[in-house]
């Protein structure tokens, strides 16, 4: 049942809203139906971001793909657990390593999720920013990359969506925003958390240039 409910949710109601009543443009994302599974890995600078990308997924895969959230915002009590983990297919994370607990490690959740099939977004990033400003990338997703090599990445970017509803206001209102993709992409041997880090940034500054050309 949750299958068919994100897919007419994601697939059809917020994608239309976002694309004619927010003004979102969105890239053709069919090409992840080539890919077994992926990480895509996008800059933040709102809330939209994630129904932004969802929307965006072929809705033949969206109840496959899991985005990464932090367990004390949007798990914050049962109740919004079970709506975020039914409504948006969350994995709900902490947001500091564990190992202690290594089932409750934010790491190892996610890599168990690949395992499991799934395929996730995440915004590595960690929090969302200003509109338009890049911050630090974590080096969460670099470290998930190393351990499962053979998934690739995919870049996104988003412009416009910290226009449409802003960090700390609950209000959206219609402002011209995109979305796009680069290709996927495995890391390389020898890699380490620092070079794939700086390949993402590069991915992300390419896309930010594609689409701020007119």
């Amino acid at each position: 049942m949750q299958k068919l409910v994100l897919r007419f949710v994601y697939g059809y109601i917020i994608r239309v809203f976002l694309r004619i009543i927010v003004g979102v443009r969105f890239a053709d994302a069919r090409f992840l139906l080539k890919e077994k599974q992926f990480i895509i890995v996008a800059n933040h600078n709102s809330h939209l971001d994630t129904m932004t990308i969802m929307a965006s997924l072929p809705r033949s895969i969206i109840h496959k793909v899991k985005p990464v959230a932090a367990a004390d915002h949007f798990g914050k009590t049962k109740l919004k657990a079970k709506l975020s983990n039914y409504f948006v297919n969350t994995l709900l994370i902490q947001r500091k390593r564990d190992k202690d607990n290594p089932a409750n490690d934010p790491i190892n959740r996610m890599v168990k999720a690949l395992d499991d099939g799934y395929s996730l977004i995440l915004f590595p990033e960690g929090t969302r920013g200003e509109p338009e400003i890049q911050q630090p990338l974590k080096p969460g997703v670099a470290m998930v990359l190393l351990q499962r090599p053979h998934i690739k990445y995919v870049p996104s970017y988003m412009k416009g969506m910290g226009k449409a509803m802003p960090k700390h206001d609950s209000l959206i209102v219609p402002f011209s925003s995109s979305i796009v993709f680069g290709e996927p992409k495995e890391i390389l041997p020898g890699d380490d958390v620092s070079s794939i880090l700086t390949r993402m940034q590069l991915d992300f500054n390419e896309l930010q240039s594609e689409i701020s050309t007119p």
